[in-house]
């Protein structure tokens, strides 16, 4: 359980500020599970305790049932509330606007180029380090799901609708993604890569408009 924390697809090895965001929400929800979780054992043990003296009504539907539990989820609500107005906060700071379509069964982006002009590749999306992006997310057929678990969470790609995720890469180097939506037999293999370059350093590949990136490998990145 412990190695699913880390890796390039877990959401626990944030590199990202809305990845850390979401990451900190979830351990948060965590520590209230396992709080209220706690407190259920706790009273079930209560309950087969033998020569136990018993306990009011009082304690059982007000102190734990009501007061904790509400205790607990109110935090988990409030937590859930601050990380989503942060969230919002930062997505109206996005520079960088670029597209991201979906198909069976590969991704295409289309981002600005280094003299602006758009290049479209496949498989590889391109953006500059420390500038906050916005992505237009599309598909062509079936509903797809666009995830990079160390920058952002997944949003789905929906037939005759344009999603859009916002997000930052703030360190150069390559970022593993996926779509998480079952969409047909070839699924497995819709992978891709983002990758964040210096701003001042554009990799030769992408300085040649209109050259198709290379199909993403699992495993393989090519910084």
């Amino acid at each position: 359980m412990l190695a699913g924390c880390e890796g390039a697809l877990s959401t626990l090895a944030p590199r990202g500020p809305e990845a850390e965001a979401i990451a900190t929400l979830w351990w948060i929800m965590l520590a209230g599970s396992v709080a209220i979780s706690l407190m259920v054992f706790a009273l079930l043990g209560l309950a087969f305790r033998k020569n136990r003296r018993p306990l009011s009504d009082r304690f059982w539907t007000h102190g734990m049932g009501l007061g904790f539990s509400f205790s607990i989820l109110s935090v988990l609500l409030a937590a859930a509330i601050i990380t989503g107005d942060r969230l919002i906060a930062r997505h109206q700071s996005a520079t960088v606007r670029v597209e991201a379509i979906a198909s069976q069964w590969q991704w295409r982006f289309v981002q600005p180029g280094p003299d602006g002009a758009p290049v479209e590749t496949q498989g590889r999306l391109y953006i500059p380090a420390g500038v906050p992006v916005e992505v237009m997310i599309r598909t062509e057929d079936v509903i797809h799901s666009f995830w990079v678990p160390q920058l952002a969470g997944k949003l789905d790609a929906i037939p005759g609708h344009e999603n859009r995720l916002r997000f930052e890469a703030p360190e150069p180097g390559v970022y593993q993604g996926r779509s998480a939506e079952f969409s047909g037999v070839g699924y497995a293999d819709m992978l891709f890569e983002v990758l964040a370059y210096p701003p001042d350093d554009v990799p030769a590949q992408f300085t040649n408009r209109g050259e198709t990136a290379p199909a993403a490998q699992a495993g393989e990145p090519d910084e």
